[in-house]
Parts: C-alpha cells; sequence; structure tokens
C-alpha cells in the first residue's frame, strides 16, 4: 500500500478536527458538571429549607408542651407559680446542656489536622533523606 496525498490530507484533517474538537469537548463538559452541581445545590437548598421548617415547628410544638405544663400545673397552685416553675426547671435544664457542651468543646482540643500535619512533617523529612525507616 503507497501513501498518496488524499491519505495525507485526511490524516491532517483528523488532526486538525481534533485539536479543534477536544477543547469544545472540554468545555461541553465543565459546562455539564456545572449545570449538575447547580441541580444538585438546588435540591440540597430545598432539602436544607424543609429541615428549616421542621426546626421551627419543633419549636413551636415544644413551646405548646411547655405551655401544656404550665396550664397542667396551674390546676394544683396558682398560675403565676406554675409558669415560675416550669420556666426554672427550663433554665436548670438549659444550665446543664451548656456546661455539658463547654466541657465537651474544651475537650475537643484546638481546631488543627494535628495527624495530617505530623503526616507532612514525615514527608518532608523523607524527602530532604533527614528520616531513616
Amino acid at each position: 500500500m503507497t501513501h498518496d496525498q488524499g491519505d495525507d490530507q485526511t490524516l491532517g484533517a483528523l488532526v486538525h478536527q481534533l485539536t479543534t474538537q477536544v477543547p469544545e469537548l472540554i468545555r461541553s463538559e465543565i459546562r455539564l458538571a456545572q449545570a449538575e452541581v447547580a441541580e444538585k445545590g438546588k435540591a440540597a437548598g430545598v432539602g436544607l429549607g424543609m429541615f428549616s421548617v421542621a426546626g421551627l415547628l419543633a419549636f413551636f410544638g415544644l413551646a405548646a408542651l411547655v405551655t401544656t405544663a404550665i396550664l397542667g400545673l396551674a390546676n394544683v397552685v396558682d398560675a403565676w407559680l406554675a409558669a415560675l416553675i416550669v420556666a426554672f426547671v427550663l433554665l436548670v435544664i438549659a444550665a446543664i446542656v451548656g456546661l455539658l457542651g463547654k466541657n465537651k468543646v474544651a475537650s475537643a482540643g484546638p481546631p488543627k489536622p494535628e495527624l495530617a500535619m505530623e503526616g507532612l512533617k514525615e514527608d518532608i523529612a523523607t524527602v530532604k533523606g533527614n528520616h531513616h525507616a
């Protein structure tokens, strides 16, 4: 088989086509990825909004339960005293949970990735030749 001028032009045309179509293909893939991320972000945003509404409704439900406790206790003592007792109990619970949360945060330590930093230091020492296995 011999190569004539037509085969060379076809190969050259294919190479030219390839060099012009690859950037367009990459741009198309990037646009597709952006559209996909935007769609997923929109879905996540709707989900977060629904979680927010659920939290707000739970808050109102808790407020209704607190009111029920006050009204129930008001059958035994004066209404103002029932409200004071329920408020006091809620404040004590809030203080306990707050102190437990503070202790958890304090015990977590600084928010540094200490293990990753140690690994990075070891990698640098190995690259420099200062670390032997």
